[in-house]
């Protein structure tokens, strides 16, 4: 299911339908245990709106190739989603401290100046 998720998400953004694509794809699906829905977080309400209006081609395709014409796909508004970007030095600075600790010695080495 995810593969063929996926792909219709790469489609869409070859064929320059970007927003879609990036709803697609800003968290994995999730197929519950009754084998036809698949449950999407999205970021905002905003998001889920134009989503939802965009689906149909997607559920088209997904019951196409997956030969599950009862698939449905729901939409959950979850704001935790969303990620956090770094804006200012310091947040980039501890943004990469997140992913390498290693980068506050690295500072401390060689006395460099953040902001």
């Amino acid at each position: 299911m995810l593969l063929t998720w996926n792909k219709f998400a790469q489609r869409l953004s070859d064929s320059g339908q970007k927003i879609m694509a990036t709803y697609m794809q800003i968290n994995d699906p999730v197929l519950e245990k009754d084998g036809f829905t698949i449950k999407l977080e999205l970021p905002n309400e905003g998001s889920k709106i134009d989503f939802d209006n965009g689906k149909h081609d997607l559920l088209g395709y997904m019951r196409g190739k997956l030969h599950n014409h009862d698939i449905v796909i729901e939409t959950h508004v979850n704001e935790t989603v969303s990620k956090k970007h770094a804006f200012t030095p310091l947040e980039k600075f501890e943004k990469l401290k997140e992913i390498n600790p290693l980068m506050e010695k690295l500072r401390q080495t060689f006395d460099l100046d953040i902001g």
